[in-house]
């Protein structure tokens, strides 16, 4: 990510009117023309400030009515804010609406040009690039049908293809992943994929928490208008089902989580150490690491479990370790202490990593007790990686055969 933010977001409101009574007829007005409609107002946006990063990928969350797609609608100039301020820096680009302006009654190709030319390309690119639209919407053999004659799938698959051949720097999307089938999802996730490679800034509205792990590098919950948290994906994405689970979340003044779980219990410290006990900055791959954390009993827990996320560089789940298992760890009351530790054989690729380290219920690890938000930050040092998350320790041979033949007997 390349520094000075794109999107700056400083202590905006928004807020909309709601009729208490509505007038439906001319009879009722003439019959009533010093009544008043009363309104109520319904705060949708309340104080919230944020910036984004240049080339960050950042995920917006919460649950419905939570404001999510209200706070894109502002920053893409849909609807205005009563109070802060936002702005952008470089061409903007919207997956908030799909398709709005598709005629039904035109055929794939004047829809494409003329939504193309709505979205900021030119009349030429539009049509030079219907081609690479219609293919990547899988569309072929109904290009010559009228939109309305297709289905609800076709037409947001088309919708989607012309949008991501805007050339923009920034780009608003409000949950346009769960499009087509699978294999068409698969398509718009290397989509997104090569755009975060590409350093594009996108602003990512959705409900689904392994999509903003898998590509945000940050990301925002929201909870009645309100920013409840601001911080790394896993963890704003464990809060956001913390809230589901009726739980409270605790935060910092700047918004940072400052405690996740149902506090039966609490991690007090953890780290992590080689086999001589010896907690250093950078760990040898190949060689045993061991991570501990010391555990204090608020109540009564039975059978919890350490379970610890390895993330990269990039926050992409390289591995994950539990106590659970070595079995059922037994009731714990409280004022109890224990002690959790997990040797492992250090197989990761050299490189940058973080990790989650949660407290969890040995039958249902969705049950968190409680998680370690202060960052274990650790390097593993190597001389060589094949390129995946882990290098596998593995055996390999390689024997000449003489002919065809032979092996094919040899097989047999």
């Amino acid at each position: 990510m390349s520094a000075g933010p794109a999107i700056v977001v400083d202590r905006v409101s928004k807020t909309f009117r709601i009729p208490e009574e509505r007038t439906h007829t001319l009879k009722e007005r003439a019959l009533h023309p010093m009544r008043r409609s009363r309104n109520e107002v319904f705060t949708a946006l309340d104080d919230i400030s944020f910036q984004v990063d240049s080339g960050e990928f950042f995920g917006i969350v919460g649950r419905n009515g939570s404001g999510k797609s209200t706070l894109l609608k502002c920053l893409a100039g849909i609807y205005g804010v009563e109070a802060g301020r936002m702005w952008c820096n470089g061409r903007l680009s919207t997956f908030i609406e799909l398709g709005v302006g598709f005629n039904p009654d035109l055929a794939a190709f004047d829809n494409v040009v003329t939504n193309g030319i709505m979205l900021g390309l030119s009349p030429r690119e539009a049509r030079a690039r219907y081609r690479r639209i219609i293919e990547f919407a899988e569309l072929e053999e109904f290009q010559d049908l009228k939109l309305k004659n297709y289905s609800s799938g076709m037409y947001v698959r088309l919708a989607f293809s012309v949008a991501i051949q805007v050339d923009a720097d920034i780009l608003l999307i409000d949950e346009v992943l769960a499009v087509g089938d699978a294999s068409f999802q698969q398509k718009c996730f290397d989509v997104f994929n090569d755009m975060r490679t590409a350093g594009k800034t996108i602003v990512f509205v959705t409900h689904d928490m392994g999509a903003v792990n898998r590509f945000c590098h940050r990301a925002v919950l929201l909870e009645r208008g309100r920013m409840v948290a601001i911080g790394e994906p896993a963890a704003v994405g464990q809060a956001y089902l913390e809230l589901n689970f009726g739980r409270e979340v605790h935060q910092h003044a700047d918004g940072t989580l400052s405690r996740i779980g149902n506090g039966a219990a609490r991690v007090q410290e953890a780290w992590i150490e080689d086999e001589a006990a010896g907690r250093w900055a950078v760990y040898s791959q190949g060689y045993p690491v061991v991570l501990k954390a010391l555990v204090s009993f608020e109540r009564e827990v039975t059978d919890p479990a350490l379970k610890v996320t390895f993330r990269n560089a990039e926050h992409e789940i390289a591995a994950v370790a539990s106590t659970a298992t070595a079995g059922a760890a037994g009731t714990f009351q409280a004022g109890q202490q224990a002690m959790f530790s997990l040797r492992i054989e250090n197989y990761l690729a050299p490189g940058r990593y973080f990790t989650d380290v949660d407290l969890v219920r040995t039958d249902n690890s969705l049950d968190l007790i409680d998680r370690y938000l202060d960052t274990l930050e650790f390097m593993v040092g190597g001389v060589s990686s094949l390129g995946g998350y882990v290098d596998l320790p593995y055996a390999a041979s390689v024997e000449r055969v003489e002919s065809a033949e032979t092996a094919s007997a040899e097989l047999r």
